[in-house]
């Protein structure tokens, strides 16, 4: 039997158990917990749907994870954990829930069956740039005279109601809602049920004294011990690929760092040394100039007192420019 290494903390981590676990329906009260925290209402799981993130392949990628779920209301949640830094992430948000509106909508369907989407990402990378660590994004359309926000009429809020749109209350409703939880940036000061989910995605343990809904599940069902031998593997190839990519992402980014600075220096250099061209070939045609107004005056009967209040030579630097003319 292989010996395994220890993994530190007895949890483990959130994404693999995304990605193994939390697919399984007696798990789903994990991810329910973790849902109403963050949505602050009641969530319950009808159905889970495979993702491309669920690939068990050597290509399969290890620094994303993502799950589909579909609520009770018939709304769509995609819950995406990434762990390397991706410049267009945002872009790449918006893709995902567009292509889960269209997926869900047959073509002659009325507008009507569009399903509300959210699209939650756990981000162990810097996205964007701002203070908090926890980020929530909709749709609102707002005057651009009185900068009023447009609002649904009764009668539009009666026809959802009919179309059993029970959550919707105003024109954002209808949109897609982002959350964004920056979990690198937290402080581990936890003030609420989802500073607590925040801490474990960030630490991967639970303080005894954490009563957030979900967490107890965690305590319960992802337990490093109560994994079979093979998924204990699963999981230490898990964290070792993990590894691989951040070092080799920081790797990059340091030689990438290196590489600039090499570059500057050269560069640097290179400048340098053509300004000290440009200084000697100024100052050589300074003195040409000098001279040629020494000799000038000179030629004229100036006396070397003129000459030298005008060009600012002494009388000594005046004589050996003349000497030098003589002798050529």
């Amino acid at each position: 039997m292989t010996k395994l290494k220890s993994v530190g903390p007895t949890l483990i981590r959130f994404d693999w158990a995304m990605k193994r676990l939390l697919r399984q329906k007696s798990n789903y009260a994990v991810l329910e917990g973790f849902l109403s925290v963050l949505l602050n209402e009641e969530v319950k799981i009808i159905s889970l749907k495979e993702s491309e993130s669920n690939q068990e392949s050597p290509e399969a990628k290890f620094n994303r994870v993502d799950i589909f779920v579909e609520n009770s209301l018939g709304e769509l949640m995609i819950i995406e954990i990434q762990n390397s830094e991706e410049a267009d992430y945002f872009l790449r948000m918006l893709y995902g829930v567009s292509k889960a509106i269209t997926e869900h909508i047959s073509l002659g369907e009325p507008y009507s069956r569009v399903r509300k989407v959210y699209h939650i990402n756990i981000v162990y990378f810097e996205l964007g740039q701002g203070n908090d660590y926890v980020y929530f994004g909709s749709t609102e359309f707002r005057g651009i005279h009185y900068d009023d926000v447009l609002q649904l009429t009764n009668d539009q809020k009666e026809f959802f109601t009919v179309e059993n749109r029970r959550n919707v209350k105003e024109v954002k409703d209808l949109y897609p809602y982002y959350y964004i939880l920056c979990v690198k940036d937290f402080n581990n000061i936890a003030k609420n049920s989802l500073d607590e989910w925040i801490y474990y995605l960030k630490n991967n343990e639970i303080p005894d004294d954490f009563t957030a809904p979900g967490l107890n599940e965690v305590r319960k069902r992802l337990k490093y011990d109560k994994l079979s031998e093979q998924e204990k593997l699963d999981y230490e190839h898990h964290l070792e690929q993990t590894q691989y990519e951040r070092n080799s992402i920081n790797t990059a980014a340091r030689k990438g760092k290196a590489e600039g600075k090499a570059e500057g220096l050269a560069e640097g250099k290179a400048e340098r040394e053509r300004l000290k061209v440009e200084l000697k070939t100024s100052q050589a045609e300074k003195e040409a100039l000098q001279g040629n107004v020494v000799l000038y005056m000179h030629r004229s009967g100036s006396s070397l007192d003129t000459i030298s209040s005008l060009t600012g030579l002494s009388q000594n630097e005046i004589k050996i420019i003349v000497e030098k003319d003589a002798d050529r």
